[in-house]
């Protein structure tokens, strides 16, 4: 029911990512629908824009909701799909409530409870101490029941068929953990936090430092980056009215929010999208100020580690994503390019 931030873009039922319309959708997935139901009503949408013959533009999600999960969930369209990396790297919000003095294989709903037969009822004081003292980098142990890979083959394959998985601890960023109402056995929260963080584990976490159990009830993931539940559309919406799709996508710009950022002129923008080396027209003080700060996101955000030179967003004059480049020796070199916007009359 939290994110899996292993997960990479979706099959789509196309191959060229420049066809047709190219953006985001901020979806509000419902309960009962998978990840993978939601992108497929989108594919469904777009069928009927793109009959057979003719190929679909690429679909494909960022970060899995499991079904009792509700909230956020970014799908790209066509080039977009070349974004869903950038989109994993964005921190996320979440609403969730938690049931004291029970748990369960999956630490959810989705498997055997087990009641505890004389539970602790911790205080107020104590469960606010115990998220305080989940703030922060903390190491985390992913659940067996979840999609995370461990030698090639999904965690959850092997936990449902009873086999044990040892699965290595990371480390994972907790921005905020804020209780907003505790009648026992419920305990409700507000969490932020960073990529690869499993939500349900922060409670079993949370009642182990009360010295009780946990299993996680509900969850609606709120934020990704500036995607906000507040302004997601629901899949059906979408998919009764699929002659509207593009009037939802969203900016580019908003998956690239922790990157650098560039613009450059039509001239230099057309043979960087070409797969020309440009060199910036600045100073020497802005290259290595934007590549300086490049370097640091890594360490900063936990960004991938680059080997290949930090990656800089690159806009046109108009405010439009067109690229992500690598900047090698005060050169940027194309990694990913979009499409020109068509022109709105």
């Amino acid at each position: 029911m939290d994110i899996d931030a292993t997960a990479g873009p979706d099959a789509s039922a196309g191959h060229d990512a420049s066809a047709g319309p190219c953006g985001l959708l901020n979806l509000d997935k419902p309960v009962g629908m998978t990840s993978r139901d939601a992108v497929n009503r989108i594919v469904h949408a777009l069928r009927r824009h793109f009959p057979k013959p003719a190929r679909l533009p690429k679909v494909g999600h960022a970060g899995t909701l499991d079904p009792m999960a509700s909230g956020v969930l970014i799908v790209g369209i066509g080039a977009a799909v070349r974004l869903v990396p950038y989109l994993h790297h964005l921190d996320k919000s979440y609403q969730v409530t938690f049931r004291l003095g029970q748990s369960s294989p999956s630490g959810d709903l989705e498997t055997e409870l087990v009641e505890e037969s004389e539970p602790v009822r911790p205080t107020a004081e104590q469960i606010n101490a115990a998220a305080a003292s989940l703030v922060g980098d903390i190491t985390q142990i992913p659940p067996a029941h979840s999609a995370i890979k461990v030698g090639g083959r999904k965690a959850y394959h092997s936990a449902h068929r009873g086999q044990e998985v040892a699965i290595p601890p990371r480390v994972v960023r907790v921005e905020s953990f804020e209780i907003v109402r505790y009648e026992y056995p419920e305990v409700e929260a507000t969490i932020r936090c960073g990529t690869g963080t499993y939500i349900r584990t922060l409670g079993i976490d949370l009642a182990k430092a009360c010295g009780t159990t946990a299993v996680m009830t509900a969850l609606v993931r709120t934020r990704i980056g500036d995607f906000r539940l507040e302004d997601a559309e629901p899949p059906d919406r979408i998919t009764q009215h699929p002659e509207e799709l593009t009037r939802y996508l969203q900016p580019l710009a908003l998956a690239v929010a922790l990157l650098p950022r560039w613009t450059l002129g039509d001239t230099d923008m057309t043979r960087l999208c070409h797969g020309l080396k440009i060199e910036p027209v600045a100073s020497t003080s802005l290259i290595d100020d934007t590549l300086s700060t490049a370097e640091a996101l890594p360490q900063q955000r936990g960004v991938a580690p680059q080997p290949d030179g930090p990656e800089i967003a690159v806009f046109d004059e108009s405010g439009e994503l067109r690229a992500i480049a690598r900047l090698r020796k005060g050169l940027l070199h194309a990694h990913r390019v979009f499409p020109k916007p068509p022109a709105t009359s």
